[in-house]
């Protein structure tokens, strides 16, 4: 089996500042970290290797420095990886990432043919969820969304039985290989790496690939000119403000709080006859 876990270099919005002049994000002021989802996609891969056999890709579209992500990855447990880096893809939205990631992994199909693709949820620094779905849609594979357990993966009958998150539960849902699969945090726990694993990572040199390197690519659907989302603007929220201290007894304390909230327009349709 063939998996293939498509992985992105984001920074840690633990860190990151708003820059108050341009209301965009100030990625220097933060360190780059290998997206958290995709960590724990990349051990769910290998905890279904180590269970049907098989091998590991990780994938990622980015800058030269996100060679580090490809090396976490392979400290991890992946068996190798790919860079697709060139200044063509900067800029890139959903919908040209998805394009970009879905051309590499056509190449990467003519290599070895792939039976399964893993993403995280999505990346928090753009927490959209849309590229997994978008590479699914290009490949022509089904895709499976908020997956929180694999619970069986059966590579000769070409099934893959998961659990995935709803809102009021969860479903367990049948797909047929190969598919996509995009996992929640839930799904598992990211293991410590063994030490053959971190000296592996530490020499590890990933394939890196140029527009050039990819087949029959539209250029148009790439980067800025292949982006047709469009940000009207980006703003850090105001802070919060101190709240009033109630006064009085209960009673009182009740009646000013209700209203406080009418005020504010928190309450409709009450009125101080129902207390």
């Amino acid at each position: 089996m063939h998996i293939v876990v498509c992985i992105k270099q984001v920074p840690d919005t633990k860190i990151i500042k708003i820059n108050p002049k341009t209301n965009t994000l100030d990625r220097r002021s933060a360190p780059a970290i290998l997206n958290p989802y995709d960590a724990h996609a990349v051990q769910e891969a290998v905890r279904i290797r180590n269970k049907v056999g098989g091998t590991i890709s990780v994938l990622s579209m980015g800058p030269p420095q996100a060679v580090a992500i490809i090396k976490k990855s392979i400290e991890i447990g992946a068996d190798r990886g790919y860079l697709i880096s060139d200044r063509a893809f900067a800029g890139a939205d959903t919908l040209a990432t998805s394009y970009a990631l879905s051309k590499a992994l056509e190449k990467i199909k003519l290599e070895t043919p792939i039976d399964m693709v893993v993403c995280g949820k999505h990346a928090i620094d753009g927490d959209t969820g849309q590229v997994g779905p978008g590479i699914a849609r290009r490949l022509d594979i089904p895709p499976v969304t908020n997956v929180i357990e694999v619970i069986e993966v059966n590579d000769r009958e070409k099934k893959v039985v998961v659990k995935r998150k709803q809102m009021d539960g969860y479903q367990v849902i049948e797909a047929g290989l190969p598919c996509l699969l995009t996992v929640e945090k839930e799904v598992n726990e990211i293991e410590y790496a063994p030490m053959p694993n971190m000296i592996r990572a530490a020499r590890y040199e990933p394939v890196i690939w140029s527009v050039n390197d990819l087949h029959d690519v539209d250029k148009t659907q790439l980067g800025l000119k292949g982006s047709p989302t469009i940000v009207g603007k980006m703003f850090a929220p105001p802070k919060p403000e101190g709240g009033k201290r109630l006064e009085g007894n209960t009673d009182e304390q009740v009646k000013e709080l209700v209203s406080l909230l009418s005020e504010k327009k928190s309450l409709f349709n009450f009125s101080l006859k129902n207390l």
